[in-house]
């Protein structure tokens, strides 16, 4: 079996639409490295797009879904439930920011989760409008994209989209985008396009991750707080892609000194299987009716057994420090390189959800250019990079926060030489 063989059966088979990033095919992975079906190894800095922070086939996941699958695999649990899902939410209830009383309903997807805290938030408010950024991603769902702050390629073929979806720009001063313009552009939705007294929730990632790994400061946090507190509008945290230990805390908004509402979170929950939930104020938790919330996968008992799992390995590895320690050493790395990689326009990101964005050194705009030209002398040297960003001028990094020291220093080696040889390009 060959990788070209493959790729010709891949492009005969199946759509164009669902992207693929490589032309090599997995044939095993073990904590940050992969091997192809020729024998390839790379390392693996992408994490499957930062759902592998416990590192890829961790033995007490890989043991904690062997139990599981020797009990049962799924019985709906809105048919016959089960202890382990019981057990997660309380975990998780203790665990999101705030003291408050807290409740916790699973599914299966990250866009599940942000759908379902759309109905959640319409439910308990009595209210239509919800308020999301540019930049943002919240899934590839009809109300998924209507969320999402970015056409290209997620909307592009797809409308019409959910009504009552109103956008304002996220700050990013380098972008020439303030925090005021921001909350300004929130007060002048309310004058054009709908009454505060109609939103029921405004809805940001902490740290955005598609659209560049830019954090939200504390003062925009209390500010977007403030907002909601004096209209009754639910502030929504989706931490879909910064939960569980990337951000050098277990949620993101525990960098913060304000709570949100809800939360929506999968990705690292279960380390590869396939999960997600909503966690939230009891009172608005209980807001939709029996039946208004659920799934047919919802709370599937082998992923909750692996989230279990996770939760564990992020406390007994010390896997937030590590988050820290990991990502302090690449973005000093990453600052060093800055006299030689004039193109290094900003190095960003909370513990190790980490960016490097590019520009043009002559012009000072951003260069996908060179940011590609990055990414695939990476891959052809076996690190594996993922881009993002507005302008697509953005290397993420999200590797398993389990990394091998010898295998971090390893992809670093190779990271620092692509960008030295791109730049001399």
């Amino acid at each position: 079996m060959s990788n070209a063989d493959l790729q010709t059966r891949k492009n005969a088979a199946t759509p164009r639409g669902v992207g693929v990033m490589t032309d090599f095919y997995a044939a095993r992975a073990e904590n940050s490295e992969l091997w192809d079906v020729e024998g390839r190894r790379f390392i693996d800095f992408a994490g499957g797009i930062a759902v592998l922070n416990t590192g890829h086939r961790h033995p007490k996941q890989v043991a904690a879904i062997t139990e599981q699958l020797n009990s049962f695999t799924h019985t709906a649990y809105q048919i016959v439930p089960y202890e382990s899902y019981v057990s997660l939410a309380e975990k998780v209830n203790a665990r999101t920011p705030g003291t408050h009383a807290k409740k916790t309903a699973f599914f299966t997807t990250g866009a599940e989760a942000v759908e379902n805290a759309i109905k959640i938030a319409r439910a308990a408010t009595g209210r239509a409008g919800v308020i999301a950024f540019t930049g943002g991603f919240h899934g590839r769902t009809m109300m998924g994209m209507a969320l999402t702050g970015k056409v290209a390629p997620y909307k592009i073929g797809f409308g019409p989209f959910p009504s009552e979806i109103y956008h304002v720009p996220f700050p990013v001063e380098s972008h020439g985008v303030t925090e005021n313009d921001s909350l300004k552009a929130i007060q002048n939705l309310f004058k054009a396009d709908i009454e505060p007294t109609r939103v029921a929730a405004i809805i940001l990632e902490p740290v955005q991750g598609e659209g560049g790994f830019y954090m939200a400061s504390q003062s925009f946090m209390r500010a977007l707080r403030a907002l909601c507190d004096e209209h009754g509008i639910l502030l929504i945290a989706d931490e879909v892609q910064t939960g569980f230990g990337r951000t050098g805390k277990l949620f993101a908004m525990e960098h913060y000194d304000v709570q949100a509402d809800l939360t929506t979170f999968a990705k690292s929950l279960a380390g590869g299987m396939p999960l997600s939930g909503v966690c939230g104020r009891t009172e608005i938790m209980d807001a939709p009716a029996p039946g208004g919330l659920g799934g047919t996968y919802a709370g599937n008992a082998l992923a909750l057994a692996s989230a279990h799992a996770v939760l564990d390995i992020i406390d007994s590895e010390n896997l937030l420090d590590r988050a820290n320690v990991l990502g302090d050493k690449l973005k000093a790395r990453l600052n060093d390189l800055r006299a030689q990689v004039p193109q290094i326009s900003d190095v960003r990101g909370p513990g190790a959800m980490n960016a490097v964005e590019f520009v043009d050194a002559a012009t000072g705009l951003p260069s996908p250019e060179f940011t590609q030209k990055v990414r695939v002398a990476a891959l052809n040297k076996g690190l594996l990079l993922l881009s993002c960003g507005t302008y697509a001028n953005v290397i993420r990094f999200l590797f398993p926060l389990t990394i091998q020291d010898s295998v971090f220093d390893e992809g670093m080696a190779i990271l620092e030489s692509v960008l030295i040889e791109a730049a001399k390009a």
